[in-house]
C-alpha cells in the first residue's frame, strides 16, 4: 500500500474526499491529515507518504509554498496532487514547475481523481519495484502482484513452481480485518495472525499467501486443500476460523470471503469480490462473516437516512429527550442493517447528523469543540469498524450534545416558548415567519413549531392566521377602512389572500362579515 497525506484547512474536505474514494482498490491507504502547510511538512518528515493531496490556499504555509520547501530540504521527496478552486492558469503554470503530478479543480470529481491515483499508483509500484529490498518478505511481494492485475504465464508458472502451489485449483481471496477500535496497526497482528492460519490450515512449514492491507485489514489466500466439505459448507468453514481467530487473538475480527477461482492467476478476480464484500459490512445477519456468494447480488443503499428519521432525532436532541433521541438512534441503525447501506451512505447520514447538531450549538453560541466525543466521532472510520462499534461512539455524541444544547440555553423546561407566543401576539402584524422566529430565539425551527403545537394545540401558521382575523375582524367592525387597508394592517401582503383566508375562517366574506355588523337583522 502507498501512503497519502490530505492537507487542506477545511476538516469537511479532507473527511469528504478520503470517504470519497476507495483508497485500498486504488493501492493507497491514508497516513494522516493536516490543516495547513507546517503541520503537513511536520508530517512529511514523520510518516514518509508515497503522495500529498494539497489544497493550494491556506494559512500559515500554503500548497505551493509546501512543495518548494520540501523540494528544497531535499529529504523524502514525495508526490504531489494539487486541489484548488481557482481555474487560475499561472497557478497551474507554478505548480507544474514544481512537477507536480496533477493539478485538480474542486469540487473534486471522484472518476477523475481515481483515474490519476491509478497513474500514480503505477508509477510507484515501478519506483518500489526498481528500489525493492529484502526488508519486504517475498511471499508479501508476490501475494500483492497476484491480487492487483492476472499475471502474465510465464510469471504465473515461477509463481507456482517457487511456492509449490499449483496452478489450477480452487482458491479464494479473504480480508481478515481486525476490529479491536485501534487505529492502522497500532498492534502488529501480523505474525500471530500467520501462525493461526497456518495451523487452521495445515501449512505448518508451508507458505502462507498472507499480506498487510489498509484500515487493520489482512488479506489472504485460502490454499487448495482446503476442503469445505470437512465443515459440512463453505460457510460453516469459515464461521468455524472467525470463531478460532477471534478466540486466540481476544478481539472482534470481521471476514470478508471473495468468489473461488479456478486458477492461482484468476484470483485477482476473487480479491475485487472480496472488496465488494466490504460494502456490506453493516449488513444484518452475516455474523462477521461475509461471503460474496451470498452477498453481491443483493442491492444496495446508498442514499442517505429517510429525512423523517433525521428530522426525528434532531428534533429530540434540541429536546433533550434522551428516550426520544434513543428510539430514534435505535430505527436509524436499523434502517442502515435491514437496507444494507454502504459504509458511504451510513458515513454520510452520520456526518450530517453531526453538522446539524453543531449548527445547534453554534447559533446558541456555544463551542462544538467543548464536546468530548466530537473528535471520536468526526474521525469513527479510523477506528470502529461495525455497526456495534459506531453506534456506541454516535449514541455518547448525542447524549453529550444534547445535554450541552440544553445548558447552552439556560433552561431545562419549555418555558422559552411561552416568550415566542408573546413575540407573536407583539408582532402578527408584520411579515413573520417561524423560520425567522426560530432564528431570533435560537431555535431550531422544526422543533420550535413541533413544540408550539404540543403547548397550545395549534401549528404556529393556524394561530398566527387567528390573530390576523381576529384583529381583521375588529378593525372591519370599528373602522372604515378598506379592504386592502386592513389586510395590510393585519400582515397580509396581498388584499384577495387575505379575503380567502377570512372567508375559510369565519364562513363568509370580509364585506359579509362587516355588513353583518351594521344590521345584524
Amino acid at each position: 500500500m502507498h501512503k497519502v497525506l490530505i492537507v487542506d484547512d477545511e476538516i469537511f474536505v479532507r473527511k469528504g474526499l478520503i470517504n470519497l474514494i476507495d483508497w485500498p482498490s486504488l493501492q493507497f491507504e491514508i497516513c494522516g491529515e493536516a490543516e495547513n502547510g507546517a503541520q503537513a511538512l511536520t508530517l512529511i518528515q514523520q510518516r514518509s507518504p508515497d503522495l500529498v493531496i494539497v489544497d493550494i490556499r491556506m494559512p500559515v504555509l500554503d500548497g505551493l509554498e509546501l512543495i518548494r520547501q520540501v523540494i528544497a530540504q531535499g529529504g523524502h521527496q514525495p508526490l504531489f496532487i494539487i486541489l484548488s478552486g481557482y481555474p487560475d492558469f499561472s497557478y497551474a503554470q507554478q505548480a507544474f514547475r514544481y512537477n507536480v503530478s496533477d493539478y485538480i479543480l474542486k469540487p473534486v470529481n471522484e472518476q477523475e481523481i481515481a483515474a490519476t491515483l491509478k497513474r500514480i499508483a503505477t508509477t510507484l509500484n515501478q519506483k518500489q519495484l526498481l528500489s525493492m529490498t529484502r526488508e519486504k518478505p517475498l511471499v508479501e511481494i508476490i501475494i500483492e502482484s497476484l491480487v492487483q492485475a492476472e499475471p502474465e504465464e510465464q510469471v504465473m508458472t515461477q509463481i507456482a513452481h517457487t511456492l509449490e502451489l499449483p496452478l489450477t485449483s480452487s482458491y479464494s481471496y479473504v480480508i481478515a480485518e481486525i476490529q479491536d477500535k485501534l487505529p492502522h496497526r497500532e498492534i502488529d497482528y501480523m505474525q500471530p495472525l500467520q501462525s493461526l492460519l497456518q495451523r487452521f490450515f495445515h501449512l505448518e512449514g508451508q507458505p502462507l499467501l498472507i499480506h498487510v492491507r489498509a484500515y487493520n485489514q489482512y488479506g489472504f489466500i485460502v490454499p487448495p486443500l482446503w476442503q469445505d466439505e470437512h465443515y459440512g459448507s463453505e460457510r460453516m468453514g469459515y464461521m468455524k476460523l472467525h470463531q478460532c481467530l477471534e478466540d486466540h487473538l481476544s478481539t472482534e475480527i470481521a471476514l470478508f470471503a471473495g468468489h473461488k477461482v479456478d486458477q492461482l492467476k484468476k484470483i485477482v478476480h476473487s480479491r475485487t469480490s472480496a472488496d465488494e464484500c466490504l460494502k456490506y459490512r453493516f449488513a444484518v445477519g452475516f455474523n462477521g462473516v461475509f461471503m460474496a456468494a451470498e452477498l453481491l447480488d443483493q442491492p444496495l443503499y446508498y442514499y442517505d437516512v429517510d429525512e423523517e428519521l433525521h428530522s426525528k432525532l434532531i428534533y429530540e436532541v434540541e429536546a433533550n429527550h434522551k428516550e426520544g433521541y434513543n428510539g430514534a438512534i435505535d430505527a436509524i441503525f436499523l434502517a442502515f442493517k435491514e437496507r444494507y447501506f454502504t459504509p458511504g451512505a451510513v458515513a454520510n447520514t452520520v456526518r450530517r447528523s453531526m453538522i446539524a447538531t453543531i449548527n445547534i450549538i453554534r447559533q446558541l453560541e456555544g463551542n462544538e469543540e467543548d464536546l468530548a466525543w466530537l473528535q471520536e466521532l468526526m474521525n469513527w472510520q479510523t477506528k470502529y469498524r461495525n455497526l456495534d462499534q459506531l453506534r456506541s461512539v454516535f449514541t455518547n455524541f448525542i447524549a453529550e450534545a444534547a445535554a450541552y444544547i440544553a445548558k447552552q440555553r439556560g433552561e431545562k423546561s419549555n418555558g422559552s416558548i411561552e416568550k415566542v407566543k408573546k413575540y407573536i401576539d407583539g408582532h402578527f402584524r408584520e411579515n413573520i415567519y417561524l423560520k425567522g422566529i426560530a432564528a431570533e430565539f435560537h431555535m431550531n425551527p422544526i422543533y420550535l413549531g413541533q413544540l408550539f403545537r404540543k403547548n397550545y394545540g395549534m401549528y404556529f401558521n393556524e394561530y398566527l392566521l387567528t390573530l390576523r382575523i381576529e384583529e381583521a375582524k375588529r378593525l372591519l367592525r370599528q373602522t372604515k377602512k378598506r379592504m386592502y387597508e386592513i389586510a395590510e394592517l393585519v400582515g397580509f401582503q396581498n388584499a384577495d389572500y387575505f379575503a380567502t383566508q377570512f372567508e375559510k375562517l369565519e364562513k363568509m366574506k370580509p364585506s359579509d362579515y362587516r355588513n353583518k355588523m351594521i344590521d345584524p337583522s
